[in-house]
């Protein structure tokens, strides 16, 4: 399989090339998490959070969260928490396969919302993208992956977002996203859990309805 040389860490690619070239160089038919972890090794576990993170984290239809997703973001995120450059993945889940038609999808639909973000997202505070700061912004996706996990509405796509925000931080160097990615993850976590815990499953459509409300 071709590989697209690696970008030197001085001068990243922009994450919209780095979607683009992925569906050129990929499998035609399925991909499995081998085929991907192989093409996105030199960006490491940042890119494989992005990756895993886009399904929940966008409006892309019939691609839900399920094992392919959640799992490996659940791995990622434990191994960038215990400071792991390396990435080990059991050998059974490098098998898991999803159609090269399913991916193409969700890059196409991905490639505006991350275009857009491109124009904000730049190195800036880089020193919060690495060191002893990627265990914390690995034990801060953790707890987002355990919401994306919950088969609930409202837990899914905003901590989802947060994750693919931080992602974006440590692959573009932007310290900066990566802090509001974590804000943003963190705080609705901890606001559907406060409001489930005193309210009840009820809380989740209250809080539907308020959305609602606002956005109409």
């Amino acid at each position: 399989m071709n590989e697209s040389p690696p970008s030197s860490p001085e001068d990243p690619r922009p994450i919209s090339q780095v979607l683009l070239d992925l569906k050129a160089v990929l499998p035609p038919e399925k991909i499995t998490l081998s085929d991907l972890l192989e093409a996105l090794h030199e960006r490491g576990i940042g890119m494989m959070l992005f990756i895993f993170a886009l399904p929940a984290a966008l409006p892309l239809p019939g691609l839900g969260v399920n094992v392919i997703i959640a799992l490996p973001l659940l791995l990622l995120s434990v191994q960038q928490a215990m400071g792991r450059h390396s990435l080990w993945v059991p050998e059974k889940i490098k098998s898991k396969s999803i159609s090269k038609e399913r991916f193409d999808k969700m890059i196409e639909a991905a490639l505006p919302y991350v275009k857009k973000i491109e124009f904000i997202i730049r190195p800036r505070l880089g020193f919060i993208t690495r060191g002893v700061f990627s265990n914390v912004i690995g034990l801060a996706g953790l707890v987002m992956t355990l919401s994306v996990c919950v088969p609930l509405p409202l837990t899914n796509t905003v901590p989802a977002f947060g994750i693919a925000l931080m992602a974006l931080g440590v692959v573009m160097r932007d310290g900066l996203a990566v802090l509001a990615g974590m804000m943003i993850g963190l705080i609705w976590v901890t606001a559907i859990t406060l409001a489930i815990s005193f309210l009840g499953l009820e809380a989740l459509d209250m809080i539907k309805e308020g959305i609602k409300s606002f956005l109409l």
